[in-house]
């Protein structure tokens, strides 16, 4: 029907022109050249009335005409958890459920594949569905904000549209690369103490058998080996978690100075030990935002902890939080030596000590950094770094929070400021 009023309306605007060109004619040159015009418009008319559409037009008024998609099968296609585009004959975007949405942003329908997809291996795939009707797959890799890898497959379907789906195996690729990683980890870190304590052993078994001062000396050492594998291991296994799950983006909601307060309570006494005083500023405006509690709560205690490690002994370890430009902010400061400007871009990589000796003399795995980098990059926020030799350190680890959130925040002030004027009216 809708190319049936296509012809009719190009007919008529043609006859229209050719009534007005062979009425101006007339006017201008008489009537001859008025029957040459006239004749020419029915011409025209016979043309465009008979005569098929051209191919590409053909297309669109028949993608425009039918609705490829009924309001069952949208609903259906919705609900999937796997992201899913259908594609016109044209490859235009025709409908993108909800998954497909968060993977390459909103805003899809109608733009051309090529404008919303930009990995070549995909593009053709799609092509070949929509070429030869046989179904194809394409490996696809999304590196920002979080490196996600994607297995796509394509097919053609009912006239001539074409199905792209993405199956998520970011975590089987991730899985791979931490078994690699930490078997190679495991072996270069473990190596020293492991020696270390195979050759007490050794010593304590032969010359130093019946030497009561050596066998002490040496037990402790084997004590202060074996913790320190024990806290590798630890570690390493805390690592490979958080990696695993870097590219799930974390549920729950948590309140940033709760998180704060008790990562600062769980480290007194080890700052207590070095006569370091830990004080927490600001933070009882901040709303709430999303993040995992356990996981947030070990990256503040790394981050004080190695304040307190690296801190000049009596000292002052400072977290301040609050809020700027639509996220919240937690920084930590300490008065130690600082840190070379060579080495601040290093800070994050896995075992990667400014000074080895005395890190492993505080206990340092090389490995409390690059559990920060993780986890705040799940939550999709960002690590600063600010040092200076002499002048100590600031950590400062910056998260979003969503305008709702922030909403209900005020809406929750509002209320204790209203309860507590309550309050003092009837006092």
């Amino acid at each position: 029907m809708l190319e049936s009023f296509t012809r009719l309306g190009n007919s008529l605007w043609v006859l229209l022109a050719g009534m007005v060109a062979g009425g101006l004619a007339a006017h201008l040159w008489g009537t001859g050249i008025l029957w040459a015009v006239g004749a020419a418009g029915v011409v025209a008319f016979l043309a465009i009335r008979f005569l098929p559409l051209p191919q590409p037009v053909a297309r669109t008024v028949e993608a425009l005409a039918i609705d490829p998609l009924p309001p069952l099968a949208r609903a259906v296609l919705e609900q999937l958890p796997a992201p899913v585009l259908l594609l016109d004959v044209n490859e235009r975007v025709l409908f993108a459920n909800g998954p497909m949405r968060d993977v390459l942003g909103q805003g899809l329908e109608q733009k051309h594949v090529s404008a919303v997809l930009r990995n070549p291996a995909v593009l053709a795939a799609i092509g070949g569905s929509a070429d030869t009707g046989e179904p194809g797959a394409a490996p696809f890799i999304l590196p920002v904000p979080i490196e996600r890898h994607y297995e796509a497959y394509t097919a053609r379907v009912d006239g001539g549209m074409v199905a792209l789906l993405l199956h998520d195996i970011t975590a089987i690729r991730r899985s791979e690369q931490m078994r690699a990683d930490f078997v190679a980890n495991a072996s270069h870190e473990l190596r020293t103490p492991l020696a270390a304590v195979s050759g007490f052993i050794e010593t304590l078994q032969g010359p130093a058998r019946e030497d009561v001062a050596a066998r002490d000396k040496f037990l402790g050492i084997m004590a202060t080996e074996s913790a320190r594998m024990r806290r590798l291991i630890d570690d390493l296994l805390s690592l490979t978690r958080i990696e695993l799950n870097e590219h799930v983006p974390p549920q729950g909601r948590v309140a940033l100075e709760s998180v704060v307060r008790q990562a600062a309570a769980a480290l007194a006494p080890l700052a207590a030990a070095d006569r370091i005083t830990v004080s927490v500023q600001g933070g009882a405006d901040l709303p709430p935002i999303r993040g995992e509690h356990d996981e947030l709560v070990q990256l503040f205690q790394n981050l004080i902890h190695n304040a307190i490690k690296y801190g000049r002994d009596g000292g002052q370890v400072t977290v301040t939080l609050g809020r700027e430009n639509g996220q919240v902010f937690v920084a930590v400061k300490d008065d130690g030596e600082g840190i070379p400007r060579e080495a601040l871009p290093r800070l994050t990589e896995r075992f990667y000590r400014v000074d080895v000796k005395r890190s492993r003399e505080r206990g340092g795995t090389g490995l409390g950094l690059a559990i920060v980098k993780h986890i705040v990059s799940r939550h999709h926020g960002r690590l600063a770094i600010d040092s200076k030799v002499g002048e100590g350190s600031t950590f400062s680890v910056l998260l979003p929070f969503s305008p709702e959130e922030d909403t209900a925040s005020s809406v929750q002030n509002a209320e204790k400021t209203a309860s507590s004027v309550a309050v003092t009216e009837l006092l």
